[in-house]
């Protein structure tokens, strides 16, 4: 706050990188509060990515200013979604040069463009309209960067490196040491006997692989086929659904959020816990009311969410402490946002954070990153056995395997390179994919 007031008193443009889930929309408010209790602004304008993220603006604004706030009559402010930009009538873009203002971007990372030409539409709409108009503007993202490596709007670059400049920084090692957020426990999940079966029409192949990177390297299946594999999302799941148990022993209202990939993958899922006698609610794009139904689920006491993009950046369910985390979405952007749903406290015991994901390449390297912003003494990388039952009869019985699953290539498999005569003649082959039941895990400690 401190930072703030002295930037404010020489410059119009704040920005601010803070860790996901260590308060973002707070600090928003108060620095709204001090502008208008200080008589440098009229009004308060807020744009945010998603419905729900508004919402949690609006909660929190008006009890922060204890006022009106939202798009109501006699409101010192109101909060919009980027996507409501394009339809807003030209009597509102008045209010940015007919009054003072501070306009606040959150998750600014999703409006790109230093220039119309190499902007996306939220980012054309901010240079064009609030840019130069409004008195006064805070930029919020816990991380800015973007994976189409476009310019963030409103933001600074150092040159000639290009690395973004931020005005205040807050990171997660100094959000734990504050009590702010909690320390999260990232844990890999891998099989160390994996078995393949390829038949053709008149031949048949096995081959074994001792991992899950090994498995996507080195043959047609994909990542998304693991996801929608009825022994890896249970093998997933019971993990978390353990985890979950044991938290709700100390923090009895702990629940539990399942990223999934589609809506279909979230009925498999909501199948598999329904089967463990797990409850649970799925909300995605089209179940009906389902902004109603996080809400309620905010405040309620059922273990599990399943979601599709509808619980991810800036959404606020502070009992949130397990993730599963089974999306295909493989990007560092999308999977620190996710680690972040889970890391707001809610009392000074609630310390640990549980994320349970598949030990793919790319999400292990996005892991180690997370680590990497800690001291080195903070980070271990250690083998854990899932069941020693199980272990001991891996090691009694190395052939011993789980029911088998049998898939098709699609459009997510790799195929070897061949004609248009040949891939008109010869048929795909026929995969069997089974796992032994044992399934290590990399716990990630982030202490």
């Amino acid at each position: 706050m401190k930072q703030a007031k002295v930037h404010f008193s020489n410059h119009s443009d704040f920005f601010v990188q803070a860790t996901p889930a260590s308060g973002k929309t707070r600090l928003a408010a108060e620095i709204a509060r001090w502008l208008l209790e200080d008589g440098y602004i009229d009004y308060v304008i807020c744009f945010a990515p998603t419905r729900e993220v508004v919402a949690g603006i609006e909660r929190t604004f008006t009890a922060v200013l204890n006022q009106r706030f939202g798009d109501t009559l006699a409101s010192v402010g109101a909060a919009y979604t980027y996507q409501s930009m394009e339809y807003q009538s030209p009597d509102f873009w008045t209010l940015f040069t007919a009054y003072r203002t501070l306009t606040i971007f959150d998750e600014m990372h999703h409006c790109a463009g230093h220039d119309p030409l190499l902007s996306n539409t939220w980012g054309q709409q901010i240079i064009q309209r609030i840019q130069n108009a409004a008195t006064y503007t805070l930029a919020l993202s816990g991380t800015p960067w973007r994976s189409d490596r476009l310019p963030i709007a409103l933001a600074r670059y150092t040159d000639p490196e290009g690395q973004l400049i931020c005005d205040y920084r807050y990171d997660l090692q100094t959000a734990i040491q504050d009590g702010v957020c909690r320390s999260p426990r990232i844990t890999l999940i891998d099989n160390p006997q994996i078995q393949l079966v390829e038949e053709n029409e008149n031949t048949a192949s096995v081959r074994a692989f001792s991992s899950f990177k090994q498995l996507l390297g080195e043959s047609p299946i994909s990542y998304e086929d693991l996801l929608r594999h009825d022994d890896i999302l249970n093998a997933v799941l019971e993990v978390g659904i353990d985890r979950l148990s044991e938290v709700r022993k100390t923090v009895p209202n702990a629940g539990g959020l399942v990223v999934a990939t589609d809506i279909e993958h979230a009925h498999q899922i909501a199948e598999l816990l329904k089967s463990k006698n797990e409850g649970y609610r799925v909300v995605t794009s089209q179940t009906p009311r389902a902004h109603k139904l996080i809400d309620q689920y905010r405040h309620n006491s059922t273990r599990w969410i399943v979601a599709v993009s509808m619980i991810s950046e800036g959404t606020d369910i502070q009992r949130l402490c397990v993730c599963t985390y089974l999306s295909r979405i493989r990007t560092e952007l999308h999977y620190r946002q996710v680690l972040g749903r889970i890391l707001r406290k809610m009392g000074a015991a609630d310390n640990e954070a549980w994320l349970y994901v598949i030990a793919e390449p790319l999400l292990r390297k996005y892991s180690q990153r997370i680590a990497d912003d800690l001291p080195e003494d903070q980070a271990t990388l250690q083998t854990k056995k899932l069941n020693e039952r199980l272990e001991k009869a891996r090691l009694d019985n190395a052939n011993s395997c789980s029911d088998s699953f049998t898939a098709t290539n699609d459009s997510h498999s790799p195929i070897e390179d061949t004609d248009d005569s040949e891939q008109s003649s010869i048929e795909p082959p026929l995969l069997t994919l089974s796992f032994s039941q044992y399934y290590r895990q990399y716990l990630l400690s982030l202490i």
